[in-house]
């Protein structure tokens, strides 16, 4: 080799992977709440949520999905579920100023999954609606779905003296539910809801503020014979159908 010369290469994936862990570390973590999440600038950067101290979730985003986004998103993902409080999610998180090509995101998981449990990032998690044709899948017994089950029974804040159709009131539950609420359509590609659904009149809620199941009840008690709604994984549905789903549960028939 020549004098006055090396070859030097930097591992900048490995030196940028060990200042993140090094400031995690250092950094307390704030509860997975909306007064908190709003604080967050909505920049690019890296982030990992905890449950009980231990790393659940690692994830990173860009400048179009920012980090204030994201968590807010995550908070609103955990409300309703049975088995988990959202104060006991905590989460931390890093604006990055400059993104490399590198896989921020796999580089942490690897990094925390060899002494911690990053089940959350494997199980479901922050899923989208997989749509009809999945809703026959089995139900992953580690999921986030099943360990964390869509709680029915919790009261929504949704108003009815009655006089609106069952079209409406499934709208307005959507808005309350921080999970996929789907009902069969009329068939057209603008996927308007079902002729029931509109002609349908739901009477006044007996209890107010009134849970998911009991505003699913109402609807189900308004509609002609032959619907159901059920409770699957992570979502619920309302069809023309009377069936079981093995990884699901029958909220009622009409």
């Amino acid at each position: 080799m020549a004098q006055g010369y090396v070859e030097f290469e930097f591992d900048l994936p490995a030196a940028l992977l060990d200042s993140l862990v090094a400031e995690f570390a250092k950094m307390s973590s704030a509860s997975l709440t909306h007064d908190h999440t709003g604080q967050v600038p909505d920049e690019q950067g890296v982030y990992q949520l905890l449950v009980g101290g231990q790393v659940v979730y690692v994830g990173k985003t860009d400048a179009d999905s920012g980090l204030r986004g994201r968590l807010s998103k995550h908070a609103w993902t955990i409300q309703h579920r049975q088995n988990l409080r959202p104060e006991d999610v905590q989460f931390k998180c890093a604006r990055v100023f400059v993104f490399t090509a590198m896989d921020l995101e796999k580089l942490l998981i690897r990094h925390y999954a060899q002494t911690a449990d990053v089940w959350w990032n494997f199980s479901g998690f922050g899923s989208n609606d997989p749509g009809r044709n999945r809703d026959t899948t089995e139900l992953k017994a580690t999921g986030f779905d099943a360990v964390y089950p869509i709680d029915l029974d919790h009261p929504v804040d949704i108003q009815s003296e009655g006089g609106v159709s069952a079209a409406q009131v499934l709208d307005a539950l959507r808005r309350e539910l921080p999970f996929t609420l789907r009902a069969e359509s009329d068939g057209s590609r603008g996927r308007r809801p079902h002729a029931d659904l509109v002609t349908s009149i739901i009477p006044p809620f007996q209890t107010k503020p009134a849970t998911t199941r009991q505003v699913l009840e109402s609807v189900l008690g308004a509609l002609p014979a032959g619907w159901q709604a059920t409770a699957l994984p992570g979502r619920i549905i309302l069809y023309r159908e009377d069936r079981d789903y093995t990884a699901g549960t029958v909220i009622g028939r009409s």
